[in-house]
This record gives structure tokens, C-alpha cells and sequence, in this order.
């Protein structure tokens, strides 16, 4: 659909520069990304497939798209390595070849549009890709995201040491990579994912030092804590890690016992570990799936913020699906990969006008709210924490500052008139909008682009208005939903009708001067702005 310029400066309703066109893009190569591509080629389809890992060394430092906490080992700086092992991880990439799918690896989804509201002129569903050397423009028919899963970050006195990560990017590393770092850990949290996690890592060589849980019983599965039990885990329930201690990473974790309102209290004691697991909330990957415009609600069900969903997987997109653990999280899909292959292949079914739409049964509702378990965590662990510490580590935001939505340092805001009062007093007072606080504090404006702080500071609003999470708007996400460097722009050509007016947005007039235009006597003050611009 092509609609006419109201603005001939604009660029509606000039062409895209779309290097390929497919009639199914999906995003993500994990169980449910590969049955979704496997499927769609069985029916004769042109599948491409991308997905971002192995990610490069130097983007895990960055924390993305996992927490990775720099718990790479050494053997992660090799490329080819990487690549190798990441291939031999899951057999159906093999597959996936046979099957005549364009798999392309360690290529990230950095962005996805559709026609809307604001976006009309756009030819379709187009997707921005790009590898280490290269981004592109790809037009698809049909679009399924399988873009997994990560962790809730949780803030501590010493955790932006190297060691503190998040558990899906140790289970990765350690499972997928054979590249993970730390011998001896504590994981915090007792679900079911923890408890997995745990168990991996275990089977992998690594020791269990503790599983820390703040409620005052553990909340997975009883076989599992029983397996861990027995391999010498010490099982911590009404417990909180106070600080990560050690030089240079992580040495110990201390942990000190909460009382019946969550609050540390007795002695501490420390635990000798290399590693501290953050496994207290796995969370949809959702980036692409609201920056697309999808609609998006809280359900408790699977996970926190998910997309709503039809029976066939169909987002409020039209030819849009998400499937895996996108599309929602709980217990039995963590422990078995055939319920996420079962919704590709309903979206595999549900392609194009003949689509056959296929019946599911509903998520079952989580066994304990996890609103008041993430709120219950983020209470004992950041707002009873014994010092103050950045819960966003990139822009340096501690949660007082976020609580009382304070304006960055740079900005060298005086107004101290709040700080004599604790951090547990300034609860209670209404929150703003997310993305008010990331606008004025920079919480989430990071590197890492919230990966990390992102649900805390939802968590610290919550508690703040006294309301469950779900009652906290979801912090909008844009593309680009991967951190690129700028220059990657430069690889996605702009056809000449967009070009022609470059230097001009929208009719406004350039607010510089060129170097040969400018007089002998310049002054800002005196600049005239009125006249025609270059490309006029």
C-alpha cells in the first residue's frame, strides 16, 4: 500500500530499499524457532531463519543480548569455536540445511515494521537483519518470532562484579558453549527455571554451593531440590544475599537469614563461590514483539509481560506469530521442548489464507503470584540492601533515584530536599510511567538497553504505589532493539527520493551554518534560518 506524501520532505510513500523478500522470516534458532522453519519448508515455502548467536565476545561484555556478567571463559573469544559448538548444541540446525532453510547465524533482528497508524507507506512486513558486517532490509510474507528467553535482573551490594549473571546465559554458556567461567556458585531463587538451571550447570561440572530463596519455603519442584540435596547443595529458604564480595570478581556470596516481614536480620556468613546466578524471574523476550506494534498485556500465566495470542499462535498482527519462550513461560515448557515445537507447528499450520487454525489448552496458572515473589525479592534484596548501589549499572542509577524520579548527575541537579528520609520511606508515593523514569533518570538508556534493570525498576514502582506488577505499564521498547554501531546504517542504501532532501526535516530549516557561508562577525543571535536550504 502506497500512500501519497502530504510532505514532499518526507518520506512517506517513497520507496524502501528491500534487498530480498521471503515468505517466511523467523527469528530465533532455539527448539521452537526450528520446527516453526522446518514446518513452513515442508510446505514448500521459502524459509529464512536468523539468529543472533553465538553473539560476538565483545557484545556478551556488553550484556547482550544476556546477562552475561563476564562469566565468559577464555574459550568464548573464539569465534570459529563458537560457532562450531553452538552448531553441535542442537541437532535439528542440521535439519534445518537438509530442509532447504536459509539459516543464517549470527545474524540479529534488529528491528521489524509493519503497516500501521504511522507506517501506511510501508510495502508490507520488513524486518531490519544485520551480521558483524552488514545490515539489510528483508520483506516477508509471514513473520514468526521464536526469540526466547531472559532473566530479571536483581540488585545487591557488589553485583556488578564479573560473576554475577543472569541464569539463562549460564545455562548457555555452560551448555551450549562448554565457555562457562565460574567453578563454584549460588543461585538465587527455587522455581522452577532456578531449579533447572541449577541442575544443568551441575551435570556440566559446576558446584552448587547454595540455592538462596527469600520465601520461607522453596517453590519448585520437590524432585529436583531433592537431586540437589543429594549432590551437597545447601537449600537456603527465608534467605537474602546481602553483598557479592571479592577484588577483581566475585569470592563469596554473603547471605544473611529475613525475618517475617523480609528484612535481614542475625548473623551474616559468607559462602566461597566464583559465581552468583540471578534466577529469580524468567521473562518472555518481547522487544521486537512491542516495538512491532503487537499487543502486548501482564499474564501472570506465562511469565509477566507476553504477547496476546490466538489459538494458532497469530499475535494482533496480521501474518505475525510468536512461539516458544516469546510467547509465554511456565514450569512444563521449561521441562519440555515438545510444548514449544507443538505451537510451531500450529503457527506452521496457521500460514496464508488456507491456514488451519488448531485448538490448544490454555497456560496453567503459576503455582505461587509471581508479582508478590519478584516485589517480595526486589524488597529484601535493593530496598532493605545495607548500602546504596546503581540497579541500572550503565547510565549509574541507584533505586532512591529512581523512586524519586531524580534527574541525572551531568545535569547537576541541587534538590536534595527528600534525602533525609530512608529508602523504605519514600514508598508509598505514586509511581510514574516507566518510561517517564528512563526519560528523566536514564534508567534502561544503557549499553545493555535495561537488560539488566528493566524489571526492577518496574518492581520498584510497584512497591512504590503499593500495586502488583501488573498494574505497571510495560516500558516501551524501539528499534533498534540490538545495540549497533552507527556505521551500520550506512550499509541499507536510500533510494534518491529519499536522499534528495536529506538535509532538511519535515520543512525545517538547517540549524547550522556551513563553514564557507559563515560571516567574519557570526553570532548565534544573528543567524538567519529563514531563508532556503540547500536542498530547496
Amino acid at each position: 500500500m502506497t500512500v501519497p506524501a502530504s510532505d514532499p520532505k518526507s518520506v512517506t510513500g517513497k520507496p524502501c530499499a528491500i534487498a530480498e523478500s521471503v515468505d517466511v522470516l523467523v527469528v530465533g534458532a532455539g527448539p521452537a524457532g526450528l520446527a516453526a522453519a522446518i514446518g513452513a519448508a515442508a510446505r514448500g515455502l521459502g524459509v529464512l531463519l536468523v539468529d543472533e548467536n553465538p553473539v560476538p565476545f565483545r557484545t556478551m561484555g556488553d550484556d547482550v543480548p544476556l546477562h552475561f556478567g563476564q562469566g565468559m571463559a577464555a574459550s568464548a573469544r573464539n569465534r570459529n569455536a563458537m560457532m562450531e559448538a553452538f552448531v553441535a548444541s542442537e541437532p535439528r540446525i542440521a535439519e534445518a540445511f537438509e530442509a532447504g532453510v536459509d539459516l543464517r547465524l549470527g545474524t540479529a533482528c534488529w528491528g521489524l515494521y509493519a503497516n500501521g497508524p504511522a507506517l501506511g507507506w510501508m510495502p508490507g512486513l520488513v524486518a531490519g537483519l544485520a551480521d558483524e558486517e552488514s545490515s539489510v532490509l528483508v520483506q516477508a510474507r509471514h513473520v514468526i518470532l521464536a526469540c526466547g528467553r531472559r532473566d530479571m535482573g536483581l540488585g545487591f551490594p557488589g553485583w556488578e562484579k564479573p560473576g554475577v549473571m543472569g541464569a539463562t546465559a549460564a545455562l548457555n554458556l555452560a551448555t551450549r558453549y562448554d565457555a562457562f567461567g565460574p567453578r563454584t556458585v549460588v543461585v538465587l531463587g527455587s522455581n522452577t527455571e532456578a531449579l533447572t538451571t541449577a541442575l544443568a550447570l551441575h551435570e556440566a561440572g559446576v558446584t552448587i554451593a547454595a540455592i538462596v530463596e527469600q520465601a520461607p519455603e522453596p517453590i519448585g519442584d520437590a524432585d529436583f531440590l531433592a537431586k540437589l540435596r543429594a549432590g551437597g547443595t545447601e537449600i537456603l529458604a527465608g534467605h537474602v544475599v546481602r553483598e557479592a564480595i571479592g577484588r577483581d570478581g566475585v569470592e563469596a556470596a554473603v547471605v544473611a537469614r529475613l525475618d517475617g516481614e523480609g528484612r535481614p536480620v542475625g548473623e551474616e556468613r559468607a559462602i566461597a563461590c566464583d559465581g552468583i546466578v540471578l534466577a529469580v524471574g524468567a521473562t518472555p523476550v518481547i522487544d521486537l514483539i512491542d516495538a512491532v506494534g503487537c499487543k502486548v498485556a501482564f499474564q501472570a500465566e506465562r511469565g509477566g509481560y507476553a504477547p496476546v495470542l490466538d489459538a494458532s499462535q497469530r499475535t494482533s498482527l496480521a501474518n505475525v506469530y510468536a512461539v516458544g519462550d516469546c510467547a509465554g513461560l511456565w514450569a512444563a515448557k521449561t521441562r519440555d521442548r515438545t510444548i514449544a515445537e507443538a505451537e510451531a507447528a500450529r503457527a506452521v499450520a496457521a500460514l496464508g489464507e488456507g491456514g488451519v487454525s488448531t485448538e490448544a489448552a490454555p497456560p496453567p496458572a503459576p503455582s505461587y503470584d509471581i508479582s508478590a515473589y519478584r516485589l517480595a525479592w526486589v524488597r529484601a534484596s535493593v530496598i532493605e540492601a545495607r548500602a546504596e548501589f546503581h540497579v541500572c549499572q550503565c547510565e549509574e542509577v541507584t533505586a532512591r533515584e529512581i523512586l524519586e524520579v531524580r534527574p541525572p548527575r551531568y545535569l547537576d541537579w541541587q534538590n536534595e530536599h527528600r534525602n533525609d528520609r530512608s529508602l523504605s520511606a519514600l514508598l508509598g508515593e505514586g509511581p510514574p510511567n516507566p518510561d517517564q523514569v528512563k526519560r528523566l533518570t536514564r534508567a534502561g538508556m544503557g549499553p545493555c538497553q535495561g537488560r539488566r534493570c528493566r524489571e526492577q525498576v518496574a518492581a520498584l514502582l510497584a512497591l512504590g504505589a503499593a500495586q502488583p506488577l501488573s498494574a505497571i505499564p510495560l516500558a516501551g521498547y524501539r528499534a533498534p532493539v540490538r545495540p549497533m554501531p552507527l556505521a551500520m546504517a550506512a550499509h541499507v542504501p536510500e533510494a534518491p527520493e529519499q536522499a534528495e532532501h536529506w538535509d532538511t526535516w519535515f520543512g525545517m530549516h538547517a540549524q547550522w551554518v556551513p563553514f564557507w557561508e559563515v560571516p567574519a562577525r557570526y553570532t548565534v543571535a544573528g543567524n538567519d534560518a529563514t531563508g532556503p536550504v540547500a536542498s530547496e
